[in-house]
């Protein structure tokens, strides 16, 4: 890996023979005598300063602003000079983005910048400063009605898809671009081989999971850094709402003038096919990646918080999953931040890993990062350790019991099932939330049912995604439903609920790659941003009880039957210590992550009817290991603990970037 930090750039004849050289050591056949030996890394060869700088834009073959023209998308290029006159074709790294102009990419929100004849200058982000003098070219697409684009944004769906897939089609030499945003030449991607890896964070991660289940060809890798799989999944969980707003709120946020002028039939479709009910409509259905995941050709590095309160962590474990059934070469990252860029919390690490990851899926080097091993799992702040598979290997359900305590209010978490007969109550308030009742899971209060194991004797892992099914009884029309697992024991966990979600960011910059005057390739360091806890909640799911008999349709509750539901725990890898205990909470709205009902009912569990199936890796053995004997020694820490900040109202996507 290469740091820039103030080195002069090498000489220009310097440059054109060392990627001379380079060529020479590629086209040399393996095992002739005298060939030189297969490259396993892509080099630094080619000029930076010199590269190519261009806009074209593709025809989408779509009319979503409906003016009678198809809606061409902007791509702006970035790609070393040196191979083209050398009649070299080279791979493409694509970051499609609706954040070009109105948001900013990255840790610093850098936008694109242009000269005074449109040609681009600044690259948000890396990847073109270390990338392109390695070989690649690097894309910026504007998705469809976004900064320089024709069309309208639709917010996943098939506008948004086709905007980056067309682009991926174009580099193939299967669509067309020309070298003006109406009228001008046709131009191909001569210098293309075809093979493109898509990256980014958030949204941008989104349309690369939506680009991958179209099989296009040519898609070989895609890297999804807090990709949403399912939208329907970003605005709901089982029914209950995640924002008081819908999906034509984040398209007035992104679109560009022309499309918020153009595009209110768009708009409309999104407000009338999205309503608030938490309903399945067919708008969902376009939108959702996990259901065609056997389509998918491409490999996957998945990176995602498991903190992060925007993407929620449900979009990792069911895409994952998805594709682990379906057989795709995957590989995956889980931090302890929030909505985070691996960049801004593993730097050095993330650069590596990202360079033999591409060199092998777009330039074919075997540098063996297929067979390493598939995981890499954030176990304290900056602490990392791998697994060969995810979910660790040996991970088998295990189901717990919730039972009434020897203390009234407070009850007890175990294998044994709860005898008939045995009930917990509580009171929803939408004031209070997860980290309210956490602090109080040892007392008796009436917004939550908390049940807890006694203190472990051996570490207790739980990898993956469980489930909490209750039957409960409630007193009005409507309820909703939040159960969380909990580890309560103090610890020192990165300040997810910070405005950092787990980083701060420093004053002093390091450069990683070439620069020229208009993009340095420099960015601000960052640190871990710690909070000392005594209690860190884990793992999450939500739900509307209205939604408990027909998920696809809410229906108004009767007061006084009760109703079983399954929650789903969003995914997540967590080890809960020797002395520390885990918690099982059940509760009505989940403050500042869920919205309440409309009504404030009274709920009345069903103990007997109520488990929670976890994925604890060593199953059932490993919890008899971690629930018999005498409890560990917890060690103080001299310092006063307390849970950390309730979590602020998260941010939709343009402002959790």
């Amino acid at each position: 890996m290469t740091i820039r930090t103030g080195t002069p750039h090498p000489p220009w004849k310097t440059l054109v023979l060392s990627a001379a050289l380079a060529l020479l050591a590629l086209v040399a056949v393996p095992g002739s005598a005298g060939a030189a030996p297969a490259p396993r890394e892509s080099k630094p060869v080619y000029s930076y300063a010199h590269a190519v700088r261009e806009t074209v834009w593709v025809d989408t073959g779509l009319d979503g602003d409906g003016d009678g023209r198809p809606d061409r998308v902007a791509a702006d290029i970035v790609r070393p000079a040196e191979p083209a006159r050398q009649g070299r074709r080279i791979p493409v790294i694509m970051d499609a983005s609706p954040y070009y102009s109105c948001c900013g990419r990255g840790n610093e929100s850098q936008k694109k910048t242009y000269d005074a004849q449109g040609r681009p200058v600044q690259f948000p982000l890396f990847y073109d400063n270390y990338f392109v003098p390695r070989g690649y070219a690097t894309v910026l697409v504007d998705l469809a009605g976004t900064n320089r684009s024709d069309g309208c944004i639709d917010v996943g769906g098939r506008s948004d898809v086709q905007s980056a897939k067309a682009v991926v089609d174009w580099l193939g030499g299967r669509a067309r671009g020309y070298t003006a945003r109406s009228g001008g030449k046709p131009v191909t991607a001569d210098w293309s081989n075809g093979n493109t890896g898509m990256i980014g964070k958030s949204w941008d991660a989104t349309v690369a999971n939506g680009v991958a289940v179209t099989g296009v060809p040519g898609l070989k890798t895609i890297v999804p850094i807090a990709g949403i799989s399912s939208w329907y999944d970003y605005y709901f969980a089982q029914g209950a709402p995640l924002y008081d707003g819908g999906p034509d709120g984040l398209a007035s946020a992104v679109e560009s003038p022309g499309a918020h002028k153009n595009c209110a039939a768009v708009q409309k479709k999104l407000v009338d096919g999205a309503p608030r009910n938490g309903d399945w409509t067919d708008l969902w259905t376009e939108r959702d990646y996990v259901r065609n995941a056997d389509k998918v050709r491409a490999s996957v590095f998945l990176v995602h918080g498991m903190q992060d309160l925007n993407v929620r962590t449900k979009h990792f474990g069911q895409w994952w999953d998805a594709l682990a059934r379906h057989g795709v070469q995957r590989k995956i990252w889980l931090s302890q931040t929030g909505h985070v860029d691996p960049f801004d919390y593993r730097r050095a690490d993330w650069v590596r890993t990202l360079h033999q990851w591409f060199d092998h899926y777009l330039m074919g080097y075997d540098n063996g990062i297929e067979r390493a091993p598939m995981a890499d799992v954030e176990r304290a702040p900056d602490t990392w350790r791998t697994d060969a598979r995810w979910p660790a290997p040996g991970t088998a359900a295990v189901t717990l019991h919730p039972r009434t305590g020897t203390t009234a209010g407070v009850g007890a978490l175990g294998t044994r099932p709860t005898p008939a007969g045995q009930t917990a109550s509580f009171t929803d308030d939408p004031q209070l939330g997860e980290a309210d009742w956490s602090a109080a899971v040892d007392r008796a209060t009436p917004a939550k049912a908390g049940f807890t194991t006694g203190p472990l004797t051996a570490p207790l892992r739980l990898s993956g995604a469980g489930t909490v099914t209750v039957t409960a009884t409630p007193s009005t029309t409507s309820a909703h439903l939040t159960a969380v697992l909990v580890d309560l024991g103090p610890d020192t966990i990165r300040n997810y609920g910070g405005d950092g979600e787990g980083i701060v960011t420093r004053g002093n910059s390091t450069c990683w790659g070439a620069g020229t005057t208009g993009d340095t390739g420099c960015f601000k360091e960052t640190a871990a941003d710690t909070s000392k806890v005594d209690h860190t909640v884990f793992s999450r799911g939500w739900a509307d009880l209205g939604h408990a008999t027909d998920p696809q349709h809410g229906h108004p509750l009767t007061p006084g039957k009760p109703y079983t539901l399954t929650l789903q725990l969003a995914a997540s890898d967590h080890i809960v210590p020797a002395g520390h205990r885990l918690a099982l909470i059940v509760a009505g709205t989940d403050a500042h992550l869920i919205d309440p009902p409309a009504s404030r009912p009274t709920l009345t569990l069903d103990l007997a009817r109520t488990a929670a199936r976890l994925p604890l890796t060593g199953g059932a053995p490993a919890l008899a290991r971690a629930t018999a004997g005498t409890p560990a020694t917890v060690h103080p820490t001299g310092t006063a603990l307390t849970g950390i900040a309730p979590p602020p109202a998260p941010s939709r996507l343009p402002h959790g970037d």
